[in-house]
């Protein structure tokens, strides 16, 4: 009933305004600076809607999901607004047709912004837990958050296209046939581009990192300046001499890369309720390394757990210290996480033995890269 009067209403001041004399554009200005001050609660409405469809989850969704995506929220509300009040234009056909496609593709690619941001989340809270449980390989989690912006790029191009009647068909079956002949005339540049193309997915490195790696000629130890469409330029260590290397060759070879070769220190303090007794100390000692083994992406032997009596209350506190390794920003962000999934474990472990603890938040995290 909410919605369906709300609708009523608008309907009833669309057929108020077509029938007053006030020009067309002037409503449209109107209605699109309505739809920049609506859309800026874009977050908040929908968490009226989901109040009132589904409040068992209300909450979840909106920590995860509302709050944390809220301008990309806000852009896509806006912009849907935006496109609904240009029908306001309509009778200025020149105007409109200019005008129209910039509309549409801004609806467009805030949509593919926010389904991207939307998976990426899913990824990070649920793919996390999936992983810890299987066992597999947490680096998976960052393949299937490319790939699926890949097709999400895709689904908004082919979408954009029709809804502006072009012959993406046509224009696919012509570029396939060209690609064809081209292959035949330029099979050695193809490979480099192919070489790049592999380079920027994979990524084993990026421009700043130092790298080493075996070629024809010997090895190579350097830093890489640049990365272009058909080779990468490392600046050589010691002599300072710029190595320009063809891309499929190191699409093709093995690389070592010095500067992500680091590890991140995590430093962990447990508060007690009580003070523990020398076999619980040794429970807590037990049930760390199990739950924290576990830890894909842990420095095996790393864990070093102290615990001490607290200065100022009758309590006992532990001091939990180890590494965990990543090659990059967003495997070490996914580490994080699966820490705090091991975390949650390790708290309802201690609970069957009757022993409580609060940790100290944030958790410490102490970057320790190699010295080069």
């Amino acid at each position: 009933m909410f919605f369906s009067d709300i609708i009523n209403q608008v309907n009833q001041i669309f057929i108020s305004l077509d029938a007053t004399s006030i020009p067309n554009y002037l409503i449209f200005l109107v209605f699109a600076l309505g739809a920049i001050f609506i859309g800026k609660y874009t977050s908040a409405m929908l968490s009226i809607v989901i109040k009132n469809f589904i409040p068992g989850a209300r909450q979840e969704i909106t920590n995860n999901f509302l709050h944390p995506l809220k301008k990309p929220f806000q852009l896509a509300g806006t912009c849907l607004l935006i496109s609904l009040s240009s029908a306001w234009l309509i009778d200025y056909q020149q105007f409109y047709k200019l005008f129209h496609p910039l509309i549409v593709f801004s609806v467009v690619a805030s949509l593919g912004w926010l389904a991207s941001r939307i998976f990426r989340q899913l990824i990070r809270i649920y793919g996390v837990k999936i992983i810890s449980k299987s066992g597999l390989e947490n680096e998976l989690l960052l393949v299937f958050e490319t790939v699926a912006n890949i097709l999400i790029g895709f689904v908004g191009l082919v979408s954009y296209a029709q809804s502006q009647k072009f012959p993406l068909t046509g224009l696919l079956a012509s570029v396939s046939i060209g690609g064809i002949a081209i292959s035949f005339s330029a099979s050695k540049t193809l490979e480099q581009l192919f070489g790049t193309i592999v380079l920027f997915l994979d990524r084993p490195f990026i421009p700043g990192d130092y790298i080493r790696c075996s070629l024809g000629g010997g090895d190579i130890y350097g830093r890489v300046e640049s990365i272009g469409l058909r080779s990468t330029k490392v600046r050589v260590a010691a002599t300072g001499t710029l190595y320009i290397i063809p891309n499929n060759k190191l699409a093709d070879t093995a690389i070592e890369n010095i500067t992500r070769g680091k590890k991140v220190m995590v430093l962990l303090y447990l508060d007690f309720t009580k003070k523990l007794t020398e076999q619980e100390e040794a429970v807590v000692q037990q049930v760390a390394r199990n739950s924290k083994d576990s830890l894909l992406g842990m420095e095996p032997g790393s864990m070093k757990i102290t615990i001490f009596d607290h200065e100022a209350m009758n309590k006992s506190r532990a001091r939990m210290t180890f590494f965990i390794l990543g090659s990059s920003e967003n495997s070490i962000q996914l580490r994080k996480q699966l820490l705090e999934v091991a975390n949650q474990n390790f708290s309802k472990q201690l609970k069957k033995f009757g022993i409580e603890f609060k940790m100290q938040e944030p958790n410490i995290y102490v970057d320790t890269p190699i010295t080069i």
